[in-house]
């Protein structure tokens, strides 16, 4: 098992964070024992956050997440967000946690899945964004000197993908907001 550092303080403010951000909702945290992540990140751990209103979105956010960089300063947590309840948000949270040792990922970078987000979804890959449905507010965390940041991931095409490596973030993120992406519909048609 790696050697972390102590979870005790940094999780529980970005814990705190999350709490403060969704007004005191309600929350339920989970872990997921299949796979390896606990094993390389025993820090690991997942809010969900109900809707706050009928037909509103489920929210998953990572805690723990920030252990797996190696810079001592700076991490990253994840949100996710379901139009239903879903362990598959669980999961892939943790996935994305296991595959950012070592701060492999960051903004802008897309996480390959190897099947659709959720079932009857076209969308293969996760974006790694700004968390534009939640603002500034979410996205930074500070920890005594470490920043923190929460970074959406956002279900995508693999033409959504292509066309992000051959234009551009900015370009993408341009291209969902003309055609009024609804995110967090399964069946979704790409905006590409």
């Amino acid at each position: 098992m790696a050697d972390f550092p102590p979870c005790d303080d940094v999780c529980g403010a970005l814990e705190e964070h999350v709490r403060r951000f969704f007004g005191g909702q309600e929350m339920e945290a989970f872990t997921w024992s299949a796979g390896p992540i606990l094993g390389q990140n025993p820090h690991f751990r997942v809010l969900r956050v109900p809707p706050k209103e009928r037909g509103g979105l489920w929210t998953y956010v990572s805690i723990g997440g920030w252990a797996a960089t190696e810079d001592a300063d700076r991490g990253l947590e994840f949100v996710l967000c379901t139009e239903a309840e879903d362990p598959r948000a669980v999961e892939l949270l943790a996935a994305t946690t296991y595959y950012h040792q070592g701060g492999k990922l960051g903004l802008g970078h897309t996480v390959p899945i190897g099947e659709p987000w959720l079932p009857g979804s076209a969308c293969d890959h996760l974006l790694i964004c700004l968390p534009y449905p939640f603002g500034p507010d979410l996205q930074t965390c500070h920890v005594g000197d470490r920043h923190v940041d929460f970074l959406w991931l956002l279900p995508i095409t693999e033409a959504e993908r292509a066309f992000k490596v051959a234009s551009g973030l900015e370009a993408l993120e341009s291209r969902f907001d003309q055609v009024g992406l609804h995110y967090w519909q399964v069946d979704r048609p790409s905006a590409i």
